[in-house]
Protein backbone atom coordinates (compact mmCIF):
# COMPACT_ATOMS: atom_id res chain seq x y z
CA UNK A 1 0.00 0.00 0.00
CA UNK A 2 1.31 3.45 -0.90
CA UNK A 3 1.13 6.35 1.51
CA UNK A 4 -1.34 8.05 -0.81
CA UNK A 5 -3.63 4.99 -0.61
CA UNK A 6 -3.25 4.88 3.16
CA UNK A 7 -4.25 8.52 3.38
CA UNK A 8 -7.36 7.89 1.28
CA UNK A 9 -8.25 4.94 3.50
CA UNK A 10 -7.82 7.07 6.61
CA UNK A 11 -10.07 9.77 5.17
CA UNK A 12 -12.78 7.22 4.30
CA UNK A 13 -12.48 5.52 7.69
CA UNK A 14 -12.68 8.82 9.56
CA UNK A 15 -15.98 9.59 7.85
CA UNK A 16 -17.33 6.16 8.77
CA UNK A 17 -16.72 6.80 12.49
CA UNK A 18 -18.28 10.26 12.52
CA UNK A 19 -15.37 12.61 11.91
CA UNK A 20 -16.72 15.60 9.99
CA UNK A 21 -13.40 16.87 8.67
CA UNK A 22 -9.85 15.54 8.60
CA UNK A 23 -6.61 17.18 7.53
CA UNK A 24 -2.92 16.29 7.40
CA UNK A 25 0.21 18.30 8.03
CA UNK A 26 3.88 17.67 8.69
CA UNK A 27 5.39 17.35 12.16
CA UNK A 28 7.74 20.26 11.44
CA UNK A 29 8.13 22.92 14.14
CA UNK A 30 5.44 25.61 14.47
CA UNK A 31 7.77 28.60 14.16
CA UNK A 32 5.16 31.34 13.74
CA UNK A 33 3.24 29.94 16.70
CA UNK A 34 6.42 30.04 18.78
CA UNK A 35 6.79 33.76 18.09
CA UNK A 36 3.14 34.39 19.00
CA UNK A 37 3.36 32.37 22.22
CA UNK A 38 6.50 34.19 23.30
CA UNK A 39 4.73 37.51 22.72
CA UNK A 40 1.67 36.33 24.67
CA UNK A 41 3.90 35.24 27.54
CA UNK A 42 5.75 38.59 27.65
CA UNK A 43 2.46 40.51 27.64
CA UNK A 44 0.88 38.32 30.33
CA UNK A 45 -1.97 37.32 28.00
CA UNK A 46 -1.88 33.58 28.74
CA UNK A 47 -4.63 31.94 30.78
CA UNK A 48 -2.43 29.60 32.78
CA UNK A 49 -4.50 26.59 31.71
CA UNK A 50 -2.26 25.85 28.72
CA UNK A 51 1.07 23.99 28.61
CA UNK A 52 3.70 26.46 29.83
CA UNK A 53 6.66 24.92 27.94
CA UNK A 54 6.68 26.70 24.56
CA UNK A 55 9.15 24.19 23.10
CA UNK A 56 6.71 21.33 23.76
CA UNK A 57 3.88 23.35 22.23
CA UNK A 58 5.78 24.02 19.03
CA UNK A 59 8.09 21.00 18.53
CA UNK A 60 6.00 17.87 17.79
CA UNK A 61 9.12 15.70 17.64
CA UNK A 62 9.70 16.43 21.32
CA UNK A 63 6.43 14.65 22.02
CA UNK A 64 7.02 11.68 19.72
CA UNK A 65 10.47 10.73 18.48
CA UNK A 66 10.48 10.20 14.74
CA UNK A 67 7.19 12.07 14.25
CA UNK A 68 6.47 12.72 10.57
CA UNK A 69 2.79 13.64 10.31
CA UNK A 70 0.04 15.27 12.37
CA UNK A 71 -3.57 14.33 11.60
CA UNK A 72 -6.12 16.96 12.60
CA UNK A 73 -9.80 16.17 13.05
CA UNK A 74 -12.86 18.39 13.47
CA UNK A 75 -16.40 17.59 14.61
CA UNK A 76 -19.19 20.10 14.09
CA UNK A 77 -21.44 20.90 17.04
CA UNK A 78 -24.88 22.55 17.30
CA UNK A 79 -25.26 26.31 17.56
CA UNK A 80 -28.99 26.23 18.30
CA UNK A 81 -31.00 24.37 20.90
CA UNK A 82 -34.34 22.72 20.16
CA UNK A 83 -37.06 24.16 22.41
CA UNK A 84 -34.75 26.16 24.68
CA UNK A 85 -36.33 27.02 28.04
CA UNK A 86 -36.97 30.70 28.61
CA UNK A 87 -35.56 32.66 31.49
CA UNK A 88 -38.59 34.22 33.18
CA UNK A 89 -39.05 36.63 36.08
CA UNK A 90 -40.23 33.70 38.17
CA UNK A 91 -37.42 31.35 37.10
CA UNK A 92 -34.20 33.01 36.04
CA UNK A 93 -31.76 30.85 34.10
CA UNK A 94 -28.07 30.85 33.35
CA UNK A 95 -26.38 29.52 30.25
CA UNK A 96 -23.43 27.30 29.35
CA UNK A 97 -21.58 28.11 26.12
CA UNK A 98 -22.25 25.93 23.10
CA UNK A 99 -18.91 24.13 23.44
CA UNK A 100 -20.22 22.73 26.73
CA UNK A 101 -23.47 21.37 25.35
CA UNK A 102 -23.83 17.60 25.30
CA UNK A 103 -21.20 15.12 26.40
CA UNK A 104 -17.73 16.44 27.24
CA UNK A 105 -16.07 16.95 23.85
CA UNK A 106 -12.70 15.80 25.22
CA UNK A 107 -14.16 12.31 25.67
CA UNK A 108 -15.96 12.38 22.32
CA UNK A 109 -12.87 13.36 20.32
CA UNK A 110 -10.53 11.06 22.24
CA UNK A 111 -12.81 8.19 21.30
CA UNK A 112 -12.59 9.09 17.60
CA UNK A 113 -8.82 9.57 17.77
CA UNK A 114 -8.31 6.21 19.49
CA UNK A 115 -10.19 4.51 16.67
CA UNK A 116 -8.01 6.24 14.08
CA UNK A 117 -4.87 5.22 16.00
CA UNK A 118 -6.02 1.59 16.03
CA UNK A 119 -6.89 1.72 12.33
CA UNK A 120 -3.50 3.19 11.46
CA UNK A 121 -1.57 0.67 13.57
CA UNK A 122 -3.47 -2.20 11.95
CA UNK A 123 -2.41 -0.91 8.54
CA UNK A 124 1.15 -0.01 9.59
CA UNK A 125 2.11 -2.21 12.58
CA UNK A 126 5.36 -0.35 13.21
CA UNK A 127 3.56 3.02 13.41
CA UNK A 128 3.81 4.93 16.66
CA UNK A 129 1.19 7.50 17.61
CA UNK A 130 0.06 9.90 20.32
CA UNK A 131 -3.16 11.90 20.31
CA UNK A 132 -4.50 14.84 22.27
CA UNK A 133 -7.53 17.10 22.63
CA UNK A 134 -7.39 20.65 24.01
CA UNK A 135 -5.36 19.87 27.14
CA UNK A 136 -2.37 18.41 25.25
CA UNK A 137 0.88 20.18 24.52
CA UNK A 138 0.16 21.12 20.91
CA UNK A 139 -2.12 23.96 19.88
CA UNK A 140 -5.24 22.39 18.33
CA UNK A 141 -5.82 25.59 16.39
CA UNK A 142 -2.30 25.85 14.97
CA UNK A 143 -2.40 22.21 13.86
CA UNK A 144 -5.86 22.56 12.30
CA UNK A 145 -4.84 25.73 10.48
CA UNK A 146 -1.75 24.13 8.94
CA UNK A 147 -3.68 20.94 8.10
CA UNK A 148 -6.25 22.84 6.04
CA UNK A 149 -9.21 22.32 8.40
CA UNK A 150 -9.93 26.05 8.42
CA UNK A 151 -8.32 29.44 8.81
CA UNK A 152 -7.50 31.13 12.09
CA UNK A 153 -10.08 33.86 12.54
CA UNK A 154 -9.72 37.24 14.19
CA UNK A 155 -11.77 35.77 17.04
CA UNK A 156 -8.93 33.28 17.69
CA UNK A 157 -11.08 30.35 16.55
CA UNK A 158 -10.63 28.04 13.59
CA UNK A 159 -13.26 28.91 10.99
CA UNK A 160 -14.20 26.17 8.55
CA UNK A 161 -16.08 26.80 5.30
CA UNK A 162 -18.53 24.01 6.17
CA UNK A 163 -19.26 24.49 9.89
CA UNK A 164 -18.04 27.98 10.67
CA UNK A 165 -16.20 28.03 13.97
CA UNK A 166 -18.61 25.63 15.68
CA UNK A 167 -16.11 22.75 15.62
CA UNK A 168 -14.23 20.71 18.19
CA UNK A 169 -10.62 19.96 17.32
CA UNK A 170 -8.16 17.19 18.12
CA UNK A 171 -4.97 15.78 16.65
CA UNK A 172 -2.88 12.67 16.29
CA UNK A 173 0.91 12.69 15.85
CA UNK A 174 2.40 9.70 14.05
CA UNK A 175 5.68 8.39 12.71
CA UNK A 176 3.96 7.51 9.41
CA UNK A 177 4.67 9.89 6.54
CA UNK A 178 1.50 11.16 4.82
CA UNK A 179 1.09 13.90 2.23
CA UNK A 180 0.26 17.24 3.91
CA UNK A 181 -2.82 19.20 2.91
CA UNK A 182 -2.77 22.81 1.77
CA UNK A 183 -3.74 25.44 4.37
CA UNK A 184 -6.75 27.64 3.60
CA UNK A 185 -6.38 31.34 2.90
CA UNK A 186 -7.53 33.62 5.73
CA UNK A 187 -10.93 35.02 4.77
CA UNK A 188 -11.84 37.48 7.55
CA UNK A 189 -10.82 40.41 5.37
CA UNK A 190 -11.60 43.79 6.90
CA UNK A 191 -14.35 42.44 9.17
CA UNK A 192 -13.88 43.33 12.87
CA UNK A 193 -17.27 42.34 14.27
CA UNK A 194 -15.81 39.93 16.83
CA UNK A 195 -13.32 42.52 18.07
CA UNK A 196 -16.02 45.19 18.31
CA UNK A 197 -18.48 42.90 20.10
CA UNK A 198 -16.12 41.38 22.71
CA UNK A 199 -17.73 42.34 26.06
CA UNK A 200 -14.43 42.96 27.86
CA UNK A 201 -12.11 44.02 25.05
CA UNK A 202 -10.21 40.74 25.39
CA UNK A 203 -9.68 40.60 21.62
CA UNK A 204 -6.82 43.09 21.58
CA UNK A 205 -6.61 42.89 17.80
CA UNK A 206 -7.43 40.33 15.15
CA UNK A 207 -5.94 37.00 16.23
CA UNK A 208 -4.60 38.26 19.56
CA UNK A 209 -6.45 37.46 22.78
CA UNK A 210 -5.75 38.68 26.29
CA UNK A 211 -6.97 35.54 28.04
CA UNK A 212 -6.98 37.29 31.42
CA UNK A 213 -9.86 39.50 30.19
CA UNK A 214 -11.75 36.81 28.25
CA UNK A 215 -15.12 35.93 29.78
CA UNK A 216 -14.65 32.29 28.75
CA UNK A 217 -11.53 32.25 30.95
CA UNK A 218 -13.02 34.35 33.75
CA UNK A 219 -15.98 32.00 34.19
CA UNK A 220 -13.52 29.18 34.94
CA UNK A 221 -11.52 30.97 37.64
CA UNK A 222 -12.10 29.98 41.26
CA UNK A 223 -11.35 33.20 43.13
CA UNK A 224 -13.34 36.43 43.34
CA UNK A 225 -14.23 37.70 39.90
CA UNK A 226 -12.66 41.16 39.42
CA UNK A 227 -15.43 43.69 39.92
CA UNK A 228 -14.95 45.39 36.54
CA UNK A 229 -16.03 42.16 34.81
CA UNK A 230 -19.02 41.16 36.95
CA UNK A 231 -21.62 43.18 35.09
CA UNK A 232 -20.13 42.00 31.79
CA UNK A 233 -20.85 38.39 32.75
CA UNK A 234 -24.62 38.64 32.28
CA UNK A 235 -26.13 35.22 32.90
CA UNK A 236 -23.16 33.23 31.61
CA UNK A 237 -22.23 30.31 33.84
CA UNK A 238 -19.45 28.87 31.71
CA UNK A 239 -17.78 30.17 28.59
CA UNK A 240 -18.79 32.88 26.15
CA UNK A 241 -20.07 32.68 22.57
CA UNK A 242 -20.25 36.37 21.65
CA UNK A 243 -17.33 36.41 19.21
CA UNK A 244 -18.75 33.36 17.45
CA UNK A 245 -22.34 34.59 17.39
CA UNK A 246 -21.47 37.85 15.63
CA UNK A 247 -19.18 36.20 13.06
CA UNK A 248 -20.68 36.39 9.52
CA UNK A 249 -19.12 33.02 8.71
CA UNK A 250 -21.35 31.44 11.35
CA UNK A 251 -24.60 32.85 10.00
CA UNK A 252 -27.03 30.00 9.38
CA UNK A 253 -24.55 27.38 10.61
CA UNK A 254 -26.26 24.85 12.88
CA UNK A 255 -25.38 21.17 12.65
CA UNK A 256 -26.88 18.29 14.63
CA UNK A 257 -24.63 15.49 13.44
CA UNK A 258 -23.78 13.68 16.68
CA UNK A 259 -26.31 12.51 19.25
CA UNK A 260 -23.81 12.84 22.10
CA UNK A 261 -23.46 16.55 21.37
CA UNK A 262 -27.16 17.34 21.68
CA UNK A 263 -27.80 19.52 24.73
CA UNK A 264 -30.16 18.75 27.57
CA UNK A 265 -31.91 22.15 27.84
CA UNK A 266 -32.16 21.88 31.63
CA UNK A 267 -28.38 21.48 31.83
CA UNK A 268 -27.34 23.90 29.09
CA UNK A 269 -29.74 26.58 30.46
CA UNK A 270 -30.26 25.65 34.10
CA UNK A 271 -32.36 27.46 36.69
CA UNK A 272 -30.11 29.67 38.77
CA UNK A 273 -31.59 29.43 42.26
CA UNK A 274 -31.32 25.62 42.59
CA UNK A 275 -27.64 25.87 41.66
CA UNK A 276 -26.88 27.89 44.79
CA UNK A 277 -27.79 25.13 47.22
CA UNK A 278 -26.69 22.14 45.16
CA UNK A 279 -24.32 19.69 46.87
CA UNK A 280 -21.27 18.10 45.29
CA UNK A 281 -22.97 14.79 44.56
CA UNK A 282 -26.01 16.36 42.91
CA UNK A 283 -23.79 18.70 40.89
CA UNK A 284 -21.66 15.81 39.66
CA UNK A 285 -24.72 13.71 38.78
CA UNK A 286 -26.35 16.53 36.82
CA UNK A 287 -23.40 18.33 35.26
CA UNK A 288 -20.46 15.91 35.55
CA UNK A 289 -20.69 14.73 31.93
CA UNK A 290 -20.33 18.22 30.37
CA UNK A 291 -17.01 19.98 29.82
CA UNK A 292 -18.17 23.03 31.78
CA UNK A 293 -18.03 21.07 35.03
CA UNK A 294 -14.27 20.45 34.96
CA UNK A 295 -13.50 23.12 37.58
CA UNK A 296 -16.17 21.89 39.98
CA UNK A 297 -19.26 23.64 41.27
CA UNK A 298 -17.74 26.69 43.02
CA UNK A 299 -17.07 28.77 39.86
CA UNK A 300 -20.51 27.85 38.50
CA UNK A 301 -22.20 28.85 41.78
CA UNK A 302 -20.22 32.10 41.96
CA UNK A 303 -21.28 32.89 38.39
CA UNK A 304 -24.90 32.00 39.22
CA UNK A 305 -24.85 34.53 42.07
CA UNK A 306 -23.52 37.20 39.70
CA UNK A 307 -26.22 36.25 37.15
CA UNK A 308 -28.94 36.69 39.80
CA UNK A 309 -27.51 40.14 40.52
CA UNK A 310 -27.61 40.85 36.79
CA UNK A 311 -31.33 40.00 36.77
CA UNK A 312 -31.96 41.96 40.02
CA UNK A 313 -33.82 38.87 41.22
CA UNK A 314 -35.41 39.74 44.58
CA UNK A 315 -36.52 36.12 45.00
CA UNK A 316 -32.88 35.21 45.44
CA UNK A 317 -32.33 37.41 48.51
CA UNK A 318 -33.23 34.81 51.20
CA UNK A 319 -30.81 32.27 49.71
CA UNK A 320 -28.11 34.92 49.28
CA UNK A 321 -28.53 35.94 52.94
CA UNK A 322 -27.98 32.32 53.95
CA UNK A 323 -24.88 32.01 51.76
CA UNK A 324 -23.40 35.27 53.02
CA UNK A 325 -23.82 34.19 56.62
CA UNK A 326 -23.10 30.47 56.55
CA UNK A 327 -21.29 29.25 53.43
CA UNK A 328 -17.81 27.96 54.33
CA UNK A 329 -16.27 29.33 51.11
CA UNK A 330 -15.11 32.97 51.24
CA UNK A 331 -15.66 33.50 47.50
CA UNK A 332 -19.31 32.50 47.81
CA UNK A 333 -19.91 34.56 50.99
CA UNK A 334 -18.31 37.66 49.51
CA UNK A 335 -19.97 37.39 46.10
CA UNK A 336 -23.34 36.88 47.82
CA UNK A 337 -22.78 40.09 49.82
CA UNK A 338 -22.01 42.01 46.63
CA UNK A 339 -25.07 40.53 44.89
CA UNK A 340 -27.37 41.42 47.80
CA UNK A 341 -26.30 45.04 47.43
CA UNK A 342 -26.86 44.95 43.66
CA UNK A 343 -30.37 43.52 44.08
CA UNK A 344 -31.64 45.03 47.32
CA UNK A 345 -32.36 48.47 48.74
CA UNK A 346 -30.97 50.33 51.74
CA UNK A 347 -32.99 47.98 54.00
CA UNK A 348 -30.32 45.36 53.30
CA UNK A 349 -27.61 47.49 54.92
CA UNK A 350 -28.37 46.13 58.39
CA UNK A 351 -27.89 42.52 57.20
CA UNK A 352 -24.57 43.34 55.62
CA UNK A 353 -23.38 45.10 58.75
CA UNK A 354 -24.36 42.08 60.87
CA UNK A 355 -22.40 39.83 58.51
CA UNK A 356 -19.46 42.23 58.69
CA UNK A 357 -19.34 41.95 62.48
CA UNK A 358 -19.01 38.17 62.27
CA UNK A 359 -16.71 37.92 59.24
CA UNK A 360 -12.96 37.34 59.62
CA UNK A 361 -11.85 36.87 56.00
CA UNK A 362 -10.32 40.10 54.66
CA UNK A 363 -11.50 39.63 51.08
CA UNK A 364 -15.06 38.94 52.21
CA UNK A 365 -14.96 42.01 54.45
CA UNK A 366 -13.95 44.10 51.44
CA UNK A 367 -16.94 42.74 49.48
CA UNK A 368 -19.31 43.48 52.37
CA UNK A 369 -17.96 47.02 52.71
CA UNK A 370 -18.30 47.43 48.97
CA UNK A 371 -21.91 46.27 49.26
CA UNK A 372 -22.66 48.69 52.09
CA UNK A 373 -21.27 51.53 49.97
CA UNK A 374 -23.44 50.49 47.01
CA UNK A 375 -26.56 50.49 49.23
CA UNK A 376 -25.76 53.87 50.73
CA UNK A 377 -25.43 55.32 47.25
CA UNK A 378 -28.89 53.97 46.43
CA UNK A 379 -30.58 55.74 49.33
Amino acid sequence: MTNAQLKEELIAYSKSIGVDKIGFTSADPFLQLKDRLQTQQKLGYQSGFEESDIEKRTQPKRLLEGARTIISIALGYPSKMNNPPKSTKEERRGVFCRASWGKDYHDVLRGRLQKIETFLQNRVPEARTISMVDTGELSDRAVAERAGIGWSGKNCAIITPEFGSYVYLGELVTTVSLEPDIPLTEQCGTCTRCIDACPTGALVQGGQLDSQKCIAYLTQTKNFLPEQYRKKLGNRLYGCDTCQQVCPENKGKDFHLHDEMEPDPEIAKPKLLPLLTMGNREFKEKFGHVSGSWRGKKPIQRNAIIALAHFKDHQALPVLHELMQKDPRPVIRGTAAWAIAQIGSIEEKNRLEQAKNKEIDEEVLLEIEKGISILENKS
